[in-house]
């Protein structure tokens, strides 16, 4: 039996057809011998050329160029209506609606939808949230987790000419972005290529800033409002305040005249608790504390000079460097000045002079960090000539931790970041970890405790994880810090009480020995008569010693005899 296959195929899945035509031939390039390149070549006799079974492989190796991603954010609002519908206009946003649900394909899909979402809400139903179902386990008590912490992301300065990150400040939405403030405070090594932007950092992204801020003068702090996420301001070093909108693009919204502004660099910037959320104070190293308002910037709102007098004058005003304000006291703010001193004062005051309600003396440098305890307002915490201290009201930089009353951090002019516990240890940190080589000159926590970021000479910005032990709170903490408070505190009272004795027993001492020296000076002898007997004196001594050494000689003599 014969069998036939026969395929069969469209003539128009064949592709183009062929059309064929004679043709003569043409020559299109013509390359003759050349016997002169023949010298080049050597030959070979005989020729062997080995052939191997295997297929021939070639490895490369190619050094690609640094992938910089850019982060993008879309804002969405309501939208998805025609061009011709405007969805402000409440009519037409009705007709709208009413047109699509009578198309049939919005009923599928509704109904399509809803056995989808049906299906999720009975998932959830089933099981009962307030039901116990591991009560038979027995709780893992969590081991204690040694101090530690760990670099997470490391952002530099993106110019060439690198500048001290001199101020940081954590986004108050999440603390997903850091905002960084880079100038250069060492006006002798300002060069004309250093640049005058900051940068809003992603965390999650070290390679590139998610936006720039240019200020028409380098900024020396920076400060998010946390009442608003879109809106900073910023103290400049010729003396100007600026705040930016984010939504607006990098250029200052608004900027504080020159004439009105500080004289100096603004070295802390701080947002008020109002009503409104657009009033800020900052301080410098001018002598003043100026208030603002930033929906008018042309002038300040208030002002102090910082005279220890309660003068006002501002030739004699104390610089100041730190600043701090406590939202629990709304009246009262701390400064924190060149001359070592902590200013305290109350705006609420009704003169200058009271407004400079006392002073705190005991360092003897720059006060470069003031911070109120968050668990314990009425103790601060300062940082300055190479100590830090804690102090009642009645290093380079510090902070205290936001989650635990007795931790608080402090940073160094070697790059070394130092976590104190002081119901732990008092004498030395619980923790230190090497950031970086260069010096450390910013640092700020995170509102959670977990991160903190620190800010070094030459515009790198670390970013560092805490460990758990760190930033959880612990078992009666807060009762074991306030007892050791009120210890320290009672301590304080007695000692100065002891050298108030002292100081009233050497008065009354003084006081004596001036009465006998007034008695003995009607006897007083002579500087010729007091001469001569101090001469005598003076002789008696060296004979009775040349005494001595002759008897010393004379038993030396008669026990070499005798024993001879």
């Amino acid at each position: 039996m014969e069998i036939v296959y026969v395929y069969t195929k469209k003539r128009n899945e064949f592709g183009r057809q062929c059309n064929f035509s004679d043709r003569s031939a043409e020559l299109h390039v013509d390359i003759l011998p050349d016997p002169s390149l023949a010298v080049n070549f050597i030959e070979r006799d005989p020729c062997d050329v080995p052939i191997q079974c295997t297929q021939e492989m070639s490895e490369h190796e190619v050094n690609t160029e640094r992938f910089e991603s850019d982060t993008r954010g879309i804002n969405h609002v309501e939208g998805g209506w025609p061009k011709d519908v405007n969805p402000h206009e409440m009519e037409q946003t009705i007709r709208f609606r009413k047109k699509v649900e009578k198309d049939e394909n919005y009923i599928s899909t509704v109904m399509q939808l809803g056995n989808n979402m049906e299906h999720c809400i009975k998932q959830n139903n089933a099981i009962d949230i307030y039901r116990e179902y591991f009560e038979e386990e027995e709780v893992v008590e969590e081991s204690e987790v040694q101090p530690s912490a760990k670099t997470i992301n490391v952002f530099r300065d993106p110019n060439e000419v690198k500048r001290t990150a001199s101020s940081l400040s954590w986004h108050p939405d999440g603390s997903r972005k850091l905002a960084v403030a880079y100038s250069s405070l060492e006006f002798q090594k300002v060069s004309k290529d250093m640049s005058l932007n900051s940068y809003i950092w992603d965390i999650e992204n070290p390679n590139k800033p998610e936006m720039t801020l240019k200020p028409v003068s380098p900024l020396v702090c920076l400060e998010y409002n946390p009442k608003d996420c879109h809106i900073l301001v910023g103290g400049s070093y010729n003396g100007q305040i600026a705040y930016w909108d984010t939504r607006k693009g990098s250029q200052p919204v608004e900027m504080s005249t020159i004439e009105h502004s500080h004289r100096d660099p603004v070295y802390r910037v701080i947002w008020l608790q109002s009503k409104t959320g657009t009033d800020t104070f900052s301080a410098s190293t001018d002598g003043q504390v100026l208030w603002w308002d930033i929906r008018k910037m042309s002038e300040p709102t208030e002002r102090l000079i910082l005279d220890p007098n309660k003068k006002g004058n501002l030739d004699n005003a104390l610089g100041a460097i730190s600043l701090e304000f406590e939202t629990t006291m709304p009246t009262k703010f701390m400064v924190g000045t060149e001359q070592g001193l902590v200013v305290s004062c109350n705006r609420k005051a009704k003169t200058p002079a009271e407004k400079i309600v006392c002073m705190y003396s005991g360092h003897h440098g720059p006060i470069y960090a003031l911070q109120r305890n968050p668990f314990f307002p009425k103790n601060f915490l300062t940082v300055a000539d190479w100590t830090a201290r804690i102090w009642v009201s009645r290093e380079t930089y510090g902070s205290w931790s936001p989650v635990r009353p007795s931790v608080f951090f402090t940073i160094k002019m070697d790059g070394t970041l130092d976590v104190w516990d002081f119901l732990f240890k008092q004498n030395d940190p619980t923790l230190s970890v090497k950031v970086c080589d260069e010096a450390l000159n910013s640092l700020r926590v995170q509102d959670n405790g977990h991160f903190l970021a620190c800010g070094s000479q030459l515009g790198t910005v670390t970013l560092l994880e805490i460990s758990s032990g760190l930033c959880t709170l612990q078992k009666n903490e807060k009762a074991l810090a306030t007892a050791m408070f009120e210890r320290e505190t009672k301590r304080e009272k007695i000692l100065e009480a002891r050298h108030r004795e002292m100081r009233l027993k050497e008065r009354s001492r003084s006081e004596q020995s001036k009465e006998e020296d007034t008695k003995e000076g009607d006897g007083e002898e002579s500087p010729e008569e007091l001469i001569t007997r101090i001469e005598k004196d003076f002789y008696e001594i060296v004979e009775a010693e040349l005494k001595k050494r002759d008897k010393g000689e004379e038993k030396k003599v008669r026990l070499i005899l005798n024993s001879c």
